[in-house]
């Protein structure tokens, strides 16, 4: 892996972005700083420098944006209709499909993804909006037989639940973010949303955006500030009505918690610890870097990632060997080389944390096969880690139970399918699976023997907001996309007509 760095110049609009003071909250289509005047930094994640200031928001900003959001629900916003709900969105996917290079800059430079990655992000990010555009119009209730005495018409009507808060992870913002910002606007609640410290950059970009696009003030409000403070103000708010979470089964479990102050409904997608099974008779020309990027795309950093690489005994050499064949094809650089495939983890907590368990790793007596340490040289100040594997991997070990969210890969021998099943299956989470067969039964077995949210055959990582995915277990529960997804952002209205 070699590591020479090609950066290129930032855009004017992301130059111009970044080079602010203080990145300030945005409430009611106004940029203003936190109450307290406080602060806080985010770190550029391939340098391990400053990038920004921040806003640190608290409870009283949080009531601010909620209150401005709870306006907006009952201003002018709850007039228009789905075709002019529509008519927005797609104004948004106008605007964001010509500022997509901005965007992907600020995001590069904030969370420390490949900027050639995410590139390659843009056509979900567009059939997002487009999907979330086509929900707007699609919003309908039933008709109903009933058995009252009399003439009495009976129906249902779907109306927007309301107030949104969104709490959106740090591992890719851009695109996280529109899970929320399409319902919302789709359906007609408003939203307040709170980004992670880590990557809020792209977060209140995004906003002023929206903002130039034509939607009105205090529909979607931003809320910077640290998950204790400004996150558990807004996911225990009593004038939230709906909070969408994407983050770790630990934070997802105050959550809970917190939405007991006034029964909010909720969308968790939490952690996983994916299998992802390779038979004997699968096509490793396709299985083998279809597993590898499976686990290092986003440098591990995807709550899907399949970790758990469940092989078929009598291929596991074979595998292995192209594996770490295929291992020496990845380029670990800088966010904005043009040529990295890999970039850093987001943090020197999360580096010192996958450092922590390549560790636990070889205590356990798992042998490690390739990587296994921090990169220097002229990546020396960032929070660069070696994409790792591991062999000789068990179920009972703890880099085979616990995620680590990093470019760590654990090879697990299995010797027939019912077997791989039970492996797959033995485990907390239950987020996302794939099996690697030339065989249409062998795969369905599979498919319909593993408990989790969202399988795939012969490939990985596919995501369609029309088919939609979610989590079972202590992955979460709820729907991101399909027609599942916008029914969580409204609620079903029981009418009785006496004619």
């Amino acid at each position: 892996m070699t590591t020479t760095q090609q950066n290129f110049a930032l855009c004017e609009q992301a130059q111009s972005f970044l080079s602010r003071e203080e990145h300030r909250l945005l409430i009611d289509g106004q940029s203003v700083p936190a109450a307290s005047g406080q602060t806080l930094t985010t770190v550029n994640p391939s340098t391990g420098e400053v990038l920004a200031r921040l806003a640190a928001g608290d409870q009283s900003d949080v009531d601010r944006a909620v209150a401005a959001a709870r306006r907006a629900f009952h201003g002018p916003w709850s007039t228009w209709t789905p075709y002019e709900r529509q008519a927005l969105l797609t104004r948004i996917a106008q605007v964001l499909d010509e500022r997509f290079e901005e965007l992907i800059q600020i995001e590069a430079m904030d969370m420390g993804a490949p900027i050639s990655r995410l590139r390659n992000t843009k056509p979900a990010l567009m059939k997002m909006v487009s999907f979330f555009a086509s929900q707007a119009t699609s919003i309908s209730g039933e008709t109903l037989m009933n058995g009252i005495p009399g003439n009495v018409t009976t129906m249902t009507l779907k109306a927007p639940v309301g107030v949104i808060g969104g709490i959106i992870p740090w591992n890719g913002p851009l695109n996280s973010q529109f899970w929320i910002i399409g319902a919302v606007l789709a359906s007609g609640c408003t939203a307040v949303l709170k980004p992670s410290e880590e990557a809020s950059l792209s977060v209140l970009r995004v906003a002023e955006i929206l903002h130039e696009a034509g939607t009105p003030t205090g529909v979607v409000n931003v809320v910077t500030g640290l998950g204790k403070e400004a996150g558990h103000a807004l996911a225990a708010h009593p004038d939230v009505d709906r909070i969408a979470f994407t983050g770790s089964t630990q934070t997802g479990r105050s959550i809970i918690q917190a939405s007991t102050v006034n029964i909010k409904k909720l969308q968790l997608e939490l952690g996983g610890k994916s299998a992802d099974i390779v038979c004997s008779d699968a096509d490793l020309d396709k299985a083998v870097p279809g597993a590898a990027m499976g686990v290092f795309a986003n440098s591990g950093q995807i709550c899907f990632a399949g970790t758990r690489v469940l092989v078929q005994r009598p291929i596991v050499d074979e595998f292995t060997e192209r594996l770490l064949a295929f291992m020496d094809t990845l380029r670990v650089g800088q966010s904005l080389d043009a040529a990295a495939t890999l970039g850093p983890v987001i943090s020197q907590s999360q580096l010192d944390k996958v450092l922590s368990y390549i560790d636990v790793g070889r205590d356990e007596g798992a042998e490690l096969l390739y990587g296994g340490g921090r990169l220097g040289g002229e990546l020396e100040n960032g929070y660069f880690v070696q994409p790792s594997v591991f062999g000789g991997v068990t179920n009972e070990m703890r880099i085979a139970r616990e995620e680590i969210f990093g470019p760590v890969l654990s090879i697990l021998p299995f010797d027939d399918v019912d077997e791989a099943v039970a492996i797959a299956n033995d485990s907390d989470y239950g987020l996302g699976g794939a099996v690697w067969s030339q065989n249409l039964s062998t795969a369905l077995r599979v498919v319909h023997g593993v408990h989790t949210g969202t399988m795939w055959v012969n490939c990985y990582g596919y995501i369609d907001p029309l088919v939609g995915f979610g989590g079972t277990k202590l992955s979460g529960y709820g729907s991101k996309g399909s027609s599942a997804h916008m029914d969580t952002y409204l609620y079903t209205k029981s009418v009785y007509m006496e004619l």
